[in-house]
């Protein structure tokens, strides 16, 4: 895949207490995103808790989900790692298994200096033959990726896209025109934490790495599709239906709401990652209240 654009869908990866993915919990998620034609399935993200499985099961939820896409859809796939020798490792399992990409986060103890981000994703990229994605989450990993080594980056080879935090809707178009001024043509520019992301594709962005997508993708794809259509207007009216939803991921954190609704909409049952809990009862509570007044298709 020489680009990522549109919708990229993030799952849950449901799994036992020891670890092991659940296979067919994997599969009943995943089926109604391909249905839903999204344009590529985000697994093993952060919503998809990839820093919590071993190498084989990591290689065993890409084999379950390119052997459900059947090459439909496209699959990007978490391959972070503190040690880079276990990320080109994960990166040649994720291709080996049919993965399209790799997205790939600064995972790291000891804070990483610009260069050794540098010197770590060309590394990746390189020994692992698979594309790459920037994976720029600085709530999790602590490093916060600037204009200039984005476009470092996007000179090497293999390095095609960057996943940013979506800004608020005054600071994404600067955001855009920093990665813009950098970064060769054709190089993916995509934006996550959904409840800013309509106004970050409505600014220009390529790909809205989305966690409800991989819960309720219908919305998600009608909103992508407004935007392509130029119909901002549709586009931000879908929005604002999902403004409660947003609101519960700011609250909870988008991860622990995703497995709530996962549970309460029946479509797995699964818990996640230990030491991480499940919400409280009135947290769900509060999510049970937010689906029962929504419809989202």
């Amino acid at each position: 895949m020489a680009n990522l654009k549109g919708l990229s869908a993030f799952p849950i990866t449901p799994s036992n207490r020891d670890g092991q993915v659940d296979a067919g919990a994997l599969r009943a998620l995943l089926e109604p995103l391909v249905a839903a034609k999204v344009d590529s399935i985000g697994l093993l993200g952060s919503t998809g808790s990839y820093p919590y499985f071993s190498r084989d099961e990591r290689r065993r939820a890409v084999q379950v989900a390119a052997a459900l896409a059947d090459g439909k859809t496209p699959l990007l796939v978490g391959v972070g790692a503190l040690r880079t020798d276990d990320a080109v490792k994960l990166a040649q399992d994720a291709r080996d298994a049919g993965a399209a990409a790799g997205l790939l986060a600064p995972v790291s103890y000891t804070p990483l200096t610009d260069d050794e981000v540098f010197e770590h994703f060309q590394t990746v990229a390189r020994e692992s033959g698979l594309p790459i994605c920037i994976y720029d989450n600085p709530g999790t990993t602590h490093f916060r990726f600037t204009p200039d080594l984005v476009g470092r980056l996007s000179h090497v080879a293999g390095i095609v896209a960057v996943k940013s935090p979506a800004l608020d809707a005054a600071a994404v178009p600067g955001h855009i025109a920093e990665l813009r001024a950098v970064v060769p043509s054709g190089f993916s520019l995509g934006y996550s934490a959904d409840w800013n992301c309509t106004e970050a594709l409505l600014a220009g962005g390529e790909t809205w790495y989305s966690v409800l997508a991989g819960v309720f993708p219908k919305i998600c794809v009608d909103i992508v599709r407004a935007v392509e259509c130029g119909d901002a207007a549709g586009a931000r009216q879908l929005d604002a239906r999902l403004q409660p939803v947003w609101q519960l991921f700011k609250t909870f954190s988008s991860v622990r709401v995703a497995y709530a609704i996962a549970n309460l909409r029946r479509i797995c049952a699964a818990e996640p990652p230990r030491p991480i809990l499940p919400l409280p009862p009135d947290a769900q509570n509060k999510v049970r209240d937010v689906l029962a007044g929504m419809d989202f298709g």
